[in-house]
């Protein structure tokens, strides 16, 4: 038996579901890298274009050294002898006084001048003359002033029944003004003061050094001897065989070689420094000469004073 279904067809309604359209959405940090990308590309440009634009500078440090100018002093120290030598000297006669006075214009000024009328009374019963004047210093002050230290020694007689003389010596600094002419003048009266005296400074005694043999102390006593010997008369040619280079002049004198004393020899490296005391005979003035000398010796086929 055949049976037949019939499909009931049904108008089926069909959603469709519509697709949402896609949002973009950039992550606010993001913008941020992304902002510092561009700065950082911004600023490596502008690194490159300065790298090949700048103009190379550099920093210049001066050190500005001042030097005070070298002046010739000699006519400062002939002025200040000169009125060293009318200032200190004088006698009671009246006259002279006057002249000593009048003298003392061609080297102070009006104040001054009226300030020394005092120095001497008329009734003074002393002599000074001048027995020696030295200028120890001339130190510059100002571009026309300059400080000078002199020492002055007088002999000074009393006039008594016996004439006693007494010799002092003294020190002074004074102030002398140059004009731009060069012409000069003392501004200010002689000062006491000091001047340099010995120094208890000792230099340190030399000593032998024991690294050098007697074999080698004799041929240097033998070469130094010899040298010495030939010296006072050597020409500079004839100095050539026993010195390098002229370190030491041709004296040309008649010196008579005595003897070394008291030589002192050094090993330095591969030479041999030598210290010593050479005593001449001056047959003119009858008396010893006595002369040091630090040399540095090498030994090649001889010995040869180098330095």
């Amino acid at each position: 038996m055949i049976m037949f279904f019939k499909k009931n067809k049904k108008n089926k309604k069909v959603k469709v579901k519509e697709k949402k359209a896609k949002q973009l959405t950039i992550n606010p940090r993001k913008k941020l890298v992304l902002s510092l990308w561009i700065l950082l590309g911004i600023s490596f440009s502008f690194a490159i274009y300065k790298h090949f634009t700048a103009i190379d500078t550099h920093t210049i440090h001066e050190n500005t050294i001042v030097e005070r100018e070298l002046r010739d002093t000699n006519s400062i120290e002939n002025f200040v002898c000169e009125f060293v030598k009318v200032y200190y000297a004088w006698n009671g006669n009246e006259d002279e006084l006057e002249e000593r006075q009048e003298a003392l214009e061609n080297y102070l000024p009006e104040d001054l001048l009226s300030l020394n009328s005092i120095m001497l009374d008329s009734d003074i019963t002393t002599t000074s003359s001048i027995r020696n004047v030295q200028i120890w210093s001339i130190d510059q002050q100002t571009d026309n002033d300059f400080d000078v230290t002199f020492s002055v020694t007088q002999r000074i007689t009393e006039e008594t029944e016996e004439d006693e003389e007494e010799t002092i010596h003294t020190a002074f600094e004074i102030r002398v003004h140059v004009d731009e002419q060069g012409d000069l003048v003392i501004v200010n009266n002689p000062t006491l003061t000091t001047i340099p005296s010995k120094s208890l400074y000792q230099p340190t005694p030399l000593e032998n050094d024991n690294s050098i043999d007697s074999d080698t102390r004799e041929e240097i006593d033998e070469f130094l001897s010899s040298f010495f010997t030939l010296y006072p008369t050597a020409s500079q040619s004839e100095l050539s065989y026993y010195i390098e280079d002229n370190i030491l002049p041709a004296i040309d004198r008649e010196y008579i070689f005595l003897e070394l004393i008291d030589p002192v020899y050094v090993q330095e490296d591969e030479n041999v420094r030598a210290t010593v005391t050479v005593r001449y005979q001056d047959d003119i003035t009858q008396s010893n000469q006595l002369s040091q000398y630090d040399f540095l010796l090498i030994k090649n086929s001889t010995w040869k004073i180098i330095e």
